[in-house]
């Protein structure tokens, strides 16, 4: 047994209560398009998928499979066989402690393999693609998988960070429901295209960018909002126009030189694109209870 993972087993007698959940389904049937509603209503709050372990939309430990360079590569990856990738995910879970998972694969046999390797404890339920997806949304998901070469990716577009950098990205929102008499929800998932993939340039979205500015605005105190972006795309980089509104008792100068670090920062790491400029103009500020324009 490896070291590790028996280590982790003596110092938590709770490893063997995870309950594990299978998620089963064929490549390109929309499983990871899925994946958070059905973790919500197994009120599980961590996804395996891709080489990847997800907690509530946050990648917070490995690689996407999709990374790597062949089509074996993406399997041994997928399964959790590099010692190192594997380790990875354990000391996760050691930190994280999870009541219960999630496992996406395409057979059962798959997933099985994934608990193994990760020394998990059996599969208690096995869900299958064909249960939360009809014949039509399973062909329309295989035909742009099979023709556009894209991945979907259970987490949303900001938490993309630079390890997938050279892939396309492509933010996709959608408004849906989950059954008759059930409160919407909006699924928001990044789409990713692995390199063995020859379909198109590397192109990225204005949205991915305006998606980041407005995740970091809202981790920023003394932005209210974001109000206006332009990108343009220069062959040596991107140059960004934001404006914005400052919430009131700030500094201004300082709050956008705060942001403006920030946002150059994250953007780069996230998109691996050079940010040949990026300007933040303050266009408002807002006061509580009053807006002065």
């Amino acid at each position: 047994m490896n070291t590790l993972l028996k280590d982790i087993k003596d110092i938590l007698p709770s490893w063997n209560k995870i309950k594990v959940y299978a998620f089963v389904g064929p490549s390109g049937t929309g499983k990871s398009y899925r994946a958070q509603m059905v973790a919500g209503e197994k009120d599980t709050h961590f996804i395996i998928d891709d080489g990847l372990l997800i907690k509530d939309n946050e990648v917070v430990a490995g690689e996407s499979a999709k990374k790597a360079p062949t089509k074996v590569g993406t399997v041994k990856r997928a399964l959790f066989y590099e010692d190192a990738k594997r380790q990875e995910i354990i000391k996760a879970l050691k930190k994280y402690k999870p009541q219960s998972i999630l496992i996406l694969g395409t057979s059962d046999g798959m997933v099985k393999k994934i608990v193994e390797n990760l020394g998990l404890p059996p599969i208690s339920e096995t869900i299958y693609i064909n249960d939360v997806a009809t014949k039509e949304e399973m062909e329309t998901a295989r035909r742009i998988r099979v023709t556009e070469g894209k991945h979907v990716i259970p987490v949303p577009t900001f938490e993309i960070k630079k390890d997938f950098s050279g892939y396309l990205l492509d933010p996709l929102q959608i408004f849906k429901m989950k059954g008759r008499g059930q409160k919407p929800y909006i699924s928001e998932k990044s789409i990713i295209r692995p390199t063995f993939s020859y379909m198109g340039k590397f192109t990225i979205s204005d949205l991915v960018f305006r998606q980041i500015l407005e995740y970091l605005a809202a981790k920023t105190p003394s932005i209210y909002k974001i109000q206006r972006t332009r990108v343009e795309n220069y062959g040596e980089g991107v140059r960004i126009y934001v404006e914005v509104t400052i919430n009131y008792g700030f500094n201004v100068m300082q709050g956008l030189k705060e942001f403006k670090n920030k946002a150059k920062k994250e953007i780069e790491q996230q998109t691996s694109m050079n940010v040949v400029s990026l300007e933040v103009v303050a266009k408002n500020i807002y006061v509580p209870n009053k807006e002065e324009n």
